[in-house]
């Protein structure tokens, strides 16, 4: 399929056009801005054949058969449908609209249209994601009970277009999106049923910080919380009767690098799927349940590879139960590790990883399953 780009944006240039030109399923023709000179300069640097200086030109190109669309928030719409009309498919960025009336406006250009429009969410295709999925309809955590995400950042600059509110801007049009679509796409369902509470930011009038819950019906819930100006982190835990799964970087996996699960229980396990494939593997963390109550011990047969790096490696061990010399050993093992792990961090940095750390202890663990997170 023959794809053209509308806009220069920094997520098309630097992510998304990058990686779709890895695909043999399709081929970027052309790309469009409103400053010819640069996007000419874009289409250079990214092997892009044609470069126009509109929107409309692109359109109007009759071998361009599918658009990605990388606009600003409140653009999203309207070239959308302009795209529709002008006979193309329409990849866009998040958030596809900005309220209820927008989307039934997208809908009824798409039928009118005959073509597809489609949003361009990461969690739907990711394989950690994927993967979580099919651990869930599994049944390996028993019955699916509460998903619970947050993600945030802190960006107080007022020329930031995620401040702007006539635009778009907002928490939870930037990310808070992601927290909802999540639930939806692990569980399989719609909430019947959405509660929230924002606060929004004096100056800029957008929303800064936001909790909600989604009631999915028969029991089953998810909560999140998304913000702007906070301290950055993001993190979703899926709850079962049975068991949990966390996914330690569930939004902005980092390329290149495996992100785990955890999966605690009486035989806890740590599944690794690789950003850019499907393929997966597993570092087996036997437990033994202690004598005293609320306490065990654990031990990580495996816990780095050669040239591999996580996001976070944390290694937790319950000090009460723990001889010195065992604790002792356990410091040197962790200390050992750390050498090849250093070498990757400041890899990982530079690709704009600063959360990547190692750290490792032997203190009071309060689940009586040992759960040791990699």
């Amino acid at each position: 399929m023959k794809w053209g780009v509308i806009s220069t944006a920094k997520i098309g240039t630097e992510k998304v056009i990058p990686a779709m030109q890895e695909s043999d399923q399709l081929e970027i023709l052309a790309i469009a801005g409103r400053d010819l000179g640069k996007t000419r300069e874009v289409a250079e640097n990214l092997r892009i054949p044609r470069a126009y200086g509109s929107y409309e030109e692109l359109l109007a190109d009759p071998s361009i058969e599918a658009i990605y669309n990388p606009l600003p928030n409140h653009l999203h719409v309207e070239w959308t449908i302009k795209a529709l009309e002008a006979g193309k498919h329409v990849l866009c960025e998040k958030p596809i609209g900005l309220d209820t009336t927008d989307a039934k406006r997208l809908i009824e250009a798409r039928d009118k249209s005959g073509k597809q429009v489609l949003e361009a969410f990461m969690v739907r295709h990711h394989p950690q994601w994927v993967e979580a999925r099919k651990i869930i309809e599994s049944g390996q955590i028993g019955e699916l009970t509460t998903v619970q995400s947050i993600f945030t950042y802190f960006n107080a600059d007022p020329n930031n277009v995620r401040n702007k509110k006539d635009i778009g801007g907002g928490g939870l049009l930037d990310i808070g999106c992601y927290c909802i679509v999540g639930p939806r796409y692990v569980t399989g369902k719609e909430p019947i049923r959405v509660v929230s509470l924002m606060d929004k930011d004096p100056k800029f009038g957008t929303d800064r910080l936001v909790s909600g819950m989604l009631d999915f019906g028969s029991g089953l819930q998810a909560s999140f919380v998304c913000g702007t100006q906070s301290a950055a982190v993001q993190r979703v835990h899926i709850l079962g009767t049975e068991g949990r799964i966390e996914i330690l970087m569930p939004f902005n996996p980092i390329p290149e690098t495996r992100h785990s699960f955890a999966l605690p229980g009486r035989n806890s396990r740590a599944l690794t799927t690789h950003a850019k494939s499907n393929s997966r593997s597993a570092i087996t963390i036997p437990c033994k349940v202690s004598p005293r109550p609320r306490y065990s011990r654990a031990k990580v047969r495996s816990i780095t590879r050669s040239k591999t790096a996580l996001p976070t490696c944390r290694f937790w061990m319950p000090w009460r139960v723990q001889p010195k010399p065992v604790a002792g050993k356990w410091f040197l093992h962790a200390k050992a590790s750390a050498i090849d792990a250093n070498r990757l961090i400041k890899e990982q940095k530079s690709r704009g990883n600063p959360a990547f750390s190692l750290s490792c202890g032997c203190y009071r663990s309060p689940d009586e399953n040992g759960i040791a997170c990699l």
